[in-house]
């Protein structure tokens, strides 16, 4: 019983800590362009498992519970994962919309967040890049717009598809998601260099799964009264401005030989991306 009782303070710890980043992300953005706010955001990362679409997912949720209506949009057209972490399930999507099948309002849904909708893609979609840069594509963020306050769009990796090159010239910002002790230098450097090439606005980076102590006592002090209990802290917490905790986080991992100063990769869960694109070639 007591386990248990421990286990639900970390998770409440952890919870609290995703929570206090993803406002704290959110009032960064706001701060960026005082007199010309940022409204269409884009969440990407240099590769694939750094816990993007779980930073996109918590954004989002602190841009509606912050009183503007927001609108969540799938464009990781071939690892569509975001209706799965919002708890939803949508019978259309961009492709719907794009083709004049529906109105964009018939194809969002309403998710568990106030104030917060989501807009899917339908599965299989043929050159999802191209979609995106289309004229229609354009079309819809002008519409969204019109009905939401915050359009945020959760995109493929930069390293493995140019999707994020293409919606990100078409939005305010961009965010690139980085997992510590994860991702390599030298491949985030490529992710951001090949987004400043393609003339995008990369507004900043978003560390994720950071493995912090240094705000432990702030914990105590506030939701245990000041009463220290160093085991109760919470292993994984956020310490600056962009830090943020990574839901999917899998202790099967192994050693990459090219990653710095040892660090361990964890590819247990990444996705078969050939699988899921038509289009690809073997």
């Amino acid at each position: 019983m007591n386990l248990r009782k421990n286990d639900s303070k970390k998770e409440d710890d952890i919870r609290r800590s995703v929570e206090n980043s993803s406002k704290t992300l959110l009032a960064n953005i706001r701060f960026m362009r005082v007199d010309d706010p940022v409204r269409t955001v884009v969440i990407t990362s240099a590769i694939p498992n750094e816990g993007k679409t779980y930073v996109a997912a918590n954004l989002g949720r602190a841009m509606a519970t912050s009183g503007v209506r927001t609108l969540v949009v799938d464009c990781d057209m071939r690892r569509r994962s975001m209706a799965k972490n919002l708890g939803v399930h949508a019978k259309k999507g961009i492709y719907s919309v794009l083709s004049g099948e529906v109105r964009l309002k018939d194809a969002v849904v309403k998710t568990q967040t106030p104030r917060m909708d989501f807009l899917d893609a339908e599965p299989h979609i043929p050159n999802p890049s191209d979609l995106l840069n289309s004229r229609r594509f354009s079309r819809l963020i002008a519409e969204a717009k019109n009905e939401y306050g915050y359009i945020l769009f959760d995109t493929p990796p930069v390293g493995t598809f140019v999707d994020a090159a293409v919606l990100g010239a078409k939005v305010d910002a961009v965010f690139m998601v980085v997992r510590e002790q994860f991702t390599r230098k030298d491949e985030v450097a490529r992710a951001a260099d090949q987004l400043r090439t393609a003339n995008v606005p990369l507004a900043g980076i978003v560390m994720n799964f950071c493995e912090r102590q240094s705000n432990e006592y702030y914990y105590e002090y506030y939701y245990r009264e000041g009463k220290s209990s160093h085991h109760d802290a919470p292993k994984y917490s956020p310490s600056s401005t962009f830090d943020m905790q990574d839901q999917d986080y899998d202790d099967n991992t192994h050693t990459d030989a090219g990653a710095q100063n040892g660090s361990k990769r964890n590819w247990s869960n990444a996705p078969d991306l050939n699988a899921d694109d038509p289009g690809a070639k073997s």
